[in-house]
């Protein structure tokens, strides 16, 4: 699952109108505290072209900007202003997990999460500006899709029975399908090209991908695995080849690929890999292409099998020290599809729950026309998302544990909950 976006790389002969880009808010609550180290009942982050510009926990209770260039050119207010809104998500999400797990029958023996994701993607033209071309607005209960925005449609896909009840009661909002269509369409977009442009030379920085190229056991015994590792690259648009004997083989020919992954760096990896016979005497090359780098390099399997000495084990010792790092500190980003959320959502850390815009009350109780709630007192000026850069979507009507709302985005309505 990718709802990343290749980042921007000027200066390199790239054509302007084929680079992609996202902005991509992540919240993640548990029902109760979880006590592992790093992980918090409450996590929230905003993403630009997958790196991490803010971040925010239950544990410090900021809203803390995460590159250099975002804390240089927003105010102390907007920071503040952040927080506030966080803090109202936090309570949000906390009213409606309860929600959520007695329309379940759950009891609180287990831990349960809630996950909210909401962006959108936009395509540079050539005069600079971005071009809206996806949005995205989905939410996950332990592990499994629950509800997700068809912004086409404008209406709410329930893919689970459990669901039904608050897509018909966010469906019959008017309201509320249009200020998330407008959000995900304008709103998004509008503080996606500030951000950029506030951080567009750390942005246009381009790093060349390490490749690897080696075996490792099969489960078979007359087999092993061919593997081959690109890493350390930025952008993150990047292609990778198998080949035997200069014939590029694809899926049909085994070759499996972990995707393009994010290193605790804010660089990427890739790796796929093939399973052969041991006796296959075949070339066996790998062929990486970063556009990104202006680096294009074809590496040729030297044959050495596992056992055959100790750079192998070396190699995979990297590789393993990579996929930890990306499990504690960025899989949140990328895994957040069908797992279920015992002690395995201790692993899948802030993927997709948000409250939708006008999403006020709870998922059960939903908003009913509003579009700003205590959950998000950063919308401000005219129509535009809160000036705590969580977008206007961000800042929808929420409804706070006692039933009262708040309203600091005086362009709205102020909505009561069913």
């Amino acid at each position: 699952m990718s709802f990343l976006a290749v980042l921007v790389l000027l200066g390199t002969g790239l054509t302007v109108n084929s680079e992609i880009h996202s902005l991509t808010y992540i919240y993640t609550a548990f029902s109760k505290p979880v006590d592992l180290p790093g992980f918090h009942e409450f996590t929230a982050m905003g993403l630009l072209d997958n790196r991490m510009i803010d971040y925010y926990d239950s544990s410090v209770q900021k809203k803390v900007p995460k590159q250099k260039w975002m804390e240089d050119h927003l105010e102390k207010e907007y920071w503040d202003k952040g927080t506030q809104s966080r803090k109202s998500k936090q309570q949000w999400f906390k009213v409606n997990i309860d929600i959520l797990m007695k329309r379940m029958r759950q009891n609180d023996t287990s831990n349960h999460i809630l996950q909210w994701m909401h962006g959108c993607k936009g395509e540079t033209q050539p005069d600079g500006s971005l071009k809206f071309i996806h949005g995205m607005d989905m939410y996950n209960y332990d592990g499994n899709d629950f509800l997700s925005f068809d912004d086409d449609s404008q209406v709410w896909v329930a893919p689970t029975d459990a669901a039904i009840e608050t897509k018909r009661k966010w469906d019959n909002v008017q309201v509320l399908k249009e200020y998330t269509k407008g959000y995900l369409e304008k709103e998004c977009m509008d503080w996606m090209s500030k951000f950029r442009d506030y951080g567009k030379e750390q942005l246009n920085e381009a790093s060349p991908p390490e490749v690897l190229l080696y075996s490792k056991k099969s489960q078979t015994e007359t087999n092993i695995i061919l593997k081959c590792l690109a890493t350390g690259f930025l952008p993150k648009d990047i292609t990778l080849r198998i080949k035997k004997n200069g014939r590029t083989l694809t899926k049909e020919d085994g070759v499996k690929t972990s995707g393009v992954r994010p290193n605790h760096d804010d660089t990427f990896q890739r790796k796929d890999h093939v399973e052969i016979l041991k006796s296959d005497s075949s070339t066996y090359t790998c062929e990486v292409i970063h556009p990104g780098s202006n680096v294009h390099v074809e590496k040729t399997w030297d044959h050495r099998l596992p056992e055959e000495g100790g750079n192998t084990t070396m190699v995979i010792g990297v590789v393993a020290g990579l996929i930890v790092l990306l499990i504690l500190v960025v899989v949140p980003v990328i895994v957040y599809k069908r797992r279920k959320c015992r002690e395995c959502c201790n692993r899948t850390i802030e993927t997709k729950a948000r409250p939708s815009p006008g999403s006020s009350g709870s998922l059960l109780n939903m908003p009913q026309t509003n579009l700003d709630s205590p959950a998000t007192p950063l919308m401000k000026g005219s129509g535009h998302s809160d000036s705590s850069g969580d977008s206007g979507h961000e800042s929808n009507s929420i409804s706070s544990s006692n039933g009262t709302e708040e309203n600091e985005d005086p362009s709205r309505e102020p909505l009561q909950p069913v």
